[in-house]
């Protein structure tokens, strides 16, 4: 069934829907557009202050009805109002927990972020990742870039995450570590097209509705700013702290310090500044060239009274192992480029040797 009919389909279905006050969620002024991808299904309910509780049940039915219609794909449904939802449920029926919880599954959150995109966060974030498992560690990925998910791009993953009976995923394994990204159940050109309450629900659901396992550490790979996406997962989980990736030039430098403004405002830890594209090496004469400048990161870092944990080159290799989902670290860890990643990892869990659980 096509994208468009199956959202016919579905809309159709949720007038057996009833919600308070009389009509059917079908004709509901407050229903979003029903947003079909090949692994999900997204739609959100926006309700008047104070009936969250009331469309509790509205909410619970129509993830009934649409997953008879929608078949394997996993069902995400926001409930949103102008104050959080009362009590709000999983896609499987169980209550989100209020406040910060711990993660089934996992010891220890860490997260990396920028202030800004373009600086290869995601880069960073994967091979550190994988630097992190190169230190005997268990390590998993969650994709929370969820309007630019690159995760199955540098990982190499192919086709649609698992899901149980219950409703839970079961997440992609790629070089020894755990992934999840909403990219795997999207088109390879399709855009998400979420409001930021839609968006920090399949956060939630990404999250707490993945089997885990048992990892030591989960590597979060933020979007670039500071959003709703930022704040849903700080304020949720526990996170024991956040890399922060620039490049050396000022416009990045810029927008990093605003990120880690935002990250003190919101009593997270800062774990360290990484600069990456630091300097390129010629590979023909081995010349050093800083392109975006040099020192910078190091020198906004000591300004800012945190670590500098280390610079990346900007180098074709890296580049290029991206680009075919085989990462540095992995495809060859004992190289030189592999090498700048571990000593990140390393310089962290010297400084934070909790995270070794």
């Amino acid at each position: 069934m096509a994208d468009p009919d199956l959202s016919a389909a579905i809309k159709a279905a949720l007038a057996a829907v009833e919600i308070p006050g009389g009509g059917d969620l079908a004709g509901y002024g407050g229903l979003s557009e029903i947003i079909v991808t090949p692994g999900a299904v997204a739609f959100a309910i926006a309700v008047a202050p104070g009936m969250e509780a009331a469309f509790g049940p509205a909410r619970e039915e129509a993830v009934a009805v649409t997953q008879k219609v929608a078949g394997a794909r996993k069902i995400l449904v926001s409930l949103t109002g102008g104050k959080p939802p009362a009590g709000p449920t999983f896609s499987h029926g169980k209550p989100v927990p209020a406040g910060k919880t711990a993660v089934p599954g996992i010891k220890r959150i860490i997260a990396v972020g920028s202030g800004k995109g373009g600086v290869g966060k995601s880069t960073v974030a994967v091979n550190l990742a994988l630097a992190l498992h190169a230190e005997g560690l268990r390590v998993g990925m969650l994709d929370a870039d969820l309007y630019g998910p690159s995760l199955p791009k540098l990982l190499g993953l192919e086709g649609r995450p698992a899901i149980r009976e219950d409703g839970i995923f079961t997440p992609h394994e790629a070089f020894g570590i755990k992934a999840m990204s909403i990219g795997s159940m999207l088109t390879p050109d399709q855009a998400v097209v979420w409001r930021g309450p839609m968006a920090t629900s399949a956060l939630r659901q990404l999250l707490r509705e993945t089997d885990w396992g048992g990892l030591d550490i989960l590597v979060v790979d933020l979007p670039p700013g500071t959003g709703d996406i930022h704040i849903s997962l700080f304020q949720q989980a526990e996170v024991d702290g956040v890399v922060i990736v620039s490049t050396p030039q000022e416009l990045a430098l810029i927008d990093a310090k605003k990120a880690i403004d935002m990250l003190r405002r919101l009593n997270v830890p800062l774990l360290g500044l990484v600069e990456n594209m630091s300097y390129f090496i010629a590979p023909d004469t081995g010349a050093r060239y800083d392109i975006f400048g040099t020192g910078g990161a190091e020198a906004a870092a000591q300004k800012l009274d945190m670590p500098f944990l280390g610079a990346v080159p900007l180098v074709m290799s890296i580049r290029e192992t991206s680009d075919a989902g085989r990462p540095v670290v992995a495809s060859d860890g004992a190289g030189p480029e592999a090498g700048a990643f571990k000593a990140i990892a390393q310089r962290i869990l010297a400084a934070t040797p909790a995270l070794r659980g």
